[in-house]
């Protein structure tokens, strides 16, 4: 059960000690981040909790219910990545991402992670 906040500090501390590395590995200075196959397939193994949810419903929906419901997801995806372009492409948080994202990152999932223990 605490496993992955084990590994969350081990990350934040890993982060840290290596954070004036110059090499950050092949794709440092290429402007090119992971592949389609790779951010799928992260995608992919962090919604197995909502297969379990959206099965359900999706099956009682019936077609009409399902296409509602794929074309409410897909526009509200849209303006999440929207946004999220938005936010990062703003110089200033852009500059603080690059800076501090290593760090941010690990915090916000632990504490999030914190959270889940404490209020389930």
């Amino acid at each position: 059960m605490l496993l992955p906040l084990a590994l969350g500090f081990k990350a934040a501390v890993q982060a840290w000690r290596h954070r004036d590395d110059d090499d950050d590995g092949p794709a440092a200075g290429t402007g090119s981040g992971p592949g389609v196959l790779t951010v799928a397939a992260v995608t992919f193994a962090n919604g197995g909790d909502n297969i379990g949810v959206y099965v359900p419903v999706l099956v009682t929906a019936g077609t009409e219910g399902m296409a509602v419901y794929a074309i409410v997801f897909l526009l509200l995806v849209a303006v999440w990545v929207a946004a999220g372009r938005f936010l990062a492409t703003r110089p200033v948080i852009a500059g603080a991402l690059s800076r501090w994202g290593h760090i941010l990152l690990p915090l916000v999932l632990i504490g999030i992670g914190l959270l889940i223990l404490i209020e389930g």
